[in-house]
This record gives structure tokens, sequence and C-alpha cells, in this order.
């Protein structure tokens, strides 16, 4: 039995020695097949009139508020990529020119956000970047999206996500129409049917649109938000006016609804029926949000301000409050020695009425 046990005993020691080398070498083959990373070969600073080329418009992207342009090469063993990264204000400028410059030849990459790959060139939306990359002749779409993936990462961030518009109804929607629009110029290409002065985004409007095949054929919604429930009623009541919104039937008609802040819209419906439906596919909730972290020091620190801003402040009135009383002393001394028989040294006293009844 012994010699039995201590074979046993043997044998278990020899399994698991043996298997902690094969685990390291399994390890160590994955570490060396690993790929070499795509990596930033060069790199220029360049205005947007530089790369009007690749299909760059500069006064749209002007209006999208573009800071910086900046080409990058990147490569990858004898392979190379060139993209144009845009800077922006904040990940809804990135999302905007995204959608204004997505057409039907761009769907949506598989398996990445806020992402699009035509036959030539693809486009991202990354955090507060735009990102156009130029697609190699010779290279298939999946390796084409596989370095983009690890050029820019398969989806923005949790908190640029975050800061998007709401998105509009997907159902029925013909693929590449939607736009987010900013400014006027970028208005008059994506919804030329409507004036674009009558939209107001000089008051800080945000324009949303999209055309839907609804009962066989197409019909645009647009969505457009305003600061205050104030602005968005004198605007609707522009459109009203000029376009006459919900006033018309038949070819040509406009439906509208007012709702808070935003303002809907349709063209080009068959009925008014039709209209409130897509309308109402919409759901929407008026919130309040911020576009980025407040500035500045931290919450406490800033409260702590407040709090001392507001003693300083009660301070200062009891000082002054103090001053006006010694002053009003002083001025009735002053008065006293040198005009003895004025009101302001007597206090008064003589000038009051007495009606001695009885």
């Amino acid at each position: 039995m012994k010699s039995i046990t201590r074979l046993n005993m043997t044998f278990w020691a020899i399994l698991a020695l043996s298997t902690v080398p094969a685990g390291a070498q399994r390890t160590t083959i994955v570490n060396l097949a690993s790929l070499p990373e795509w990596q930033v070969q060069k790199s220029r600073n360049v205005s947007l009139n530089d790369v009007r080329q690749w299909g760059v418009q500069p006064p749209v992207d002007g209006e999208y508020g573009v800071t910086k342009v900046e080409i990058r090469t990147y490569g990858k063993d004898n392979q190379t990529i060139e993209t144009v990264v845009e800077k922006v204000p904040d990940p809804s400028s990135a999302y905007g020119l995204l959608t204004f410059y997505q057409n039907p030849s761009m769907p949506s990459a598989r398996g990445m956000k806020l992402a699009a790959i035509g036959p030539e060139q693809a486009l991202m939306a990354r955090g507060a970047f735009f990102v156009r990359a130029m697609r190699p002749a010779k290279m298939s779409e999946d390796d084409f999206r596989s370095a983009l993936v690890a050029i820019a990462g398969a989806a923005p961030s949790a908190n640029a996500a975050a800061l998007l518009p709401p998105s509009l109804p997907s159902k029925g929607m013909i693929p590449g129409s939607h736009k987010y629009i900013l400014g006027p110029v970028a208005m008059q290409q994506a919804v030329p049917s409507l004036p674009a002065n009558l939209v107001g985004f000089q008051l800080g409007a945000e324009l949303q649109a999209a055309a839907y095949r609804l009962y066989g054929k197409p019909v645009t919604l647009v969505f457009i938000s305003y600061p205050t429930s104030a602005i968005a009623r004198k605007q609707f009541a522009a459109f009203g006016k000029s376009l006459g919104v919900n006033h018309k039937s038949g070819a040509g008609a406009i439906y509208g609804r007012l709702k808070g802040g935003y303002v809907l819209l349709v063209q080009d419906a068959q009925t008014k029926e039709v209209a409130t439906r897509l309308m109402g596919r919409l759901k929407i909730e008026q919130q309040i949000s911020w576009d980025q972290a407040p500035p500045g020091k931290p919450v406490t620190v800033q409260m702590f301000h407040l709090l001392m801003g507001n003693i300083i402040l009660v301070l200062l009135l009891v000082g002054m409050a103090v001053l006006a009383g010694f002053l009003l002393f002083a001025s009735r001394r002053i008065a006293a020695h040198w005009f003895p028989h004025s009101d302001w040294a007597r206090g008064y006293e003589d000038s009051i009425i007495r009606l001695n009844l009885k």
C-alpha cells in the first residue's frame, strides 16, 4: 500500500510540474504572435482649405466650430493609412460633422459606433474629434475596419456619448439621410426646402432632420431644439406665418407641433394623420444637462468661497450702517456748534405743534 501511495504521489507531482511549463509556453507563444500596433508615422497641422481634396467643405466645418486640423499618417508593417483629424468644441459637433458628410454610400460600420465606411474613406466621431480615414486601394473592408478600431477604438467614451443630442426614431429612416445641423450653410445643403433664416441659429437653435419612407413615399421629419420655450414659440409662429404650418393640406403642406423648447415639422406627408403619427414616434423629455463639467475649482471649494463672500457682504453692510450713523452724529454736533438755532442742531423739537386741549 505504501509503494502504491508513493507511486500515486509521484505521478501527481510529475503532472503538476509538467503543467506549469506548458501554461508558460502557451503565454509566450501568444505574446510572440501578437501583431504590432498601428503607430503615427507623420503628423502636421494644416488648415481646412488644405484638405478640400478629401471632401472637406471649410464653411460647413467652420459652422461646427473646428479649431484645429491635423493630417496623420498611421503605419504598420508596409501598410499606411492617412487620416484627417479635426478638433471641435464638444462631442455633439463631431457627431454633427459625421451626420452631415455621411451619405447612402457610407453605411454605418459593423461592430462600431458613430462610424461610417464608404468605398474611399471612413468617418468617425470620437469625443471632441472628427476623423476621416482614407481607405487604401488594396485593403479589404474587414481589414480596414480592424485598422480603424486599432486607431480610434470601436466606440466613443461613455462621457462623450452622454453629451450627444437625442436621436431621431430609427424605424423607417432612409439610411444616410439623418443630419444634425448647427448653421445655415450646412442647412442649405441638408434641408434646402426650409428657409434657414426662419430657424434662428443665431439664437442657439440646433436642428436634426431625416427622411422616412412611409407608405412608399419619402417624408422628411425636422426636429429643432431651442434654449428656451419662449424662443421656440416665437420661431414656431414665424414658421406658421411664412410657410403656413398646419394651415395647408395636400402637396407641399407642412405640419408641425410645438412642445416646450422643441419644434417638430413634417414635410411631404400625404395627410395630417401621417404627419402626426410620425411626430408621435419621437418621445420628447425636456431636461437640463451640462455640456461639460463645470470649470474651475471643486464644488466644495466654490461653496466655501460663496459662503465667505456672503459673510464679507454682511460685514460690509454693517460697517456702512455704522459709518452712516457716525456721520449723522458728527454732522449734528457740528451743526450745534456752528448753527445752534438750526432745526438740524435742535432736532426738530421746537417745530412740533402741541394742542393743549382739555
